[in-house]
């Protein structure tokens, strides 16, 4: 189920949403100090490619430098990258078959305002598929 879900999520919203992550990324690297910023942009954008499988975690070492981080992505970056989750999920949420992938944008919301701090991780097999 994980596949069909991934390669609708490609089709319908995954594509435009990596390539907002990408733009923000590529802005990032080129103002030498946010190049911190642009990585965690580049490992969302692949999250929101395919991201029925995977998870994210927060890690435990993530400190202080996160939290300032955070709080300057969200004025930055993160603000708008979170609309572009919301626009896309009440849209996809019209269709019946959109709302899974609706509620999936959703859930991506809070990752577009704070990616510091989290890592992807797989889904173990036996868990549900979660985004």
């Amino acid at each position: 189920m994980r596949p069909l879900l991934n390669v609708l999520w490609l089709v319908l919203s995954g594509f435009w949403l990596a390539l907002g992550y990408l733009l923000a990324g590529i802005v990032c690297c080129i103002l030498i100090i946010t190049i911190p910023f642009g990585i965690a942009s580049f490992r969302i954008a692949n999250y929101a490619l395919w991201p029925f499988g995977r998870t994210l975690t927060d890690r435990r070492d993530a400190g202080a430098p996160s939290l300032v981080g955070n709080v300057l992505w969200i004025v930055f970056a993160g603000w708008w990258l979170a609309l572009a989750h919301l626009v896309t999920g009440a849209l996809l949420c019209i269709t019946i078959i959109g709302i899974p992938l609706g509620l999936g944008n959703f859930k991506l919301v809070p990752v577009a305002l704070v990616p510091l701090g989290r890592e992807i991780v797989p889904v173990p097999d036996h868990q549900r598929s979660d985004i």
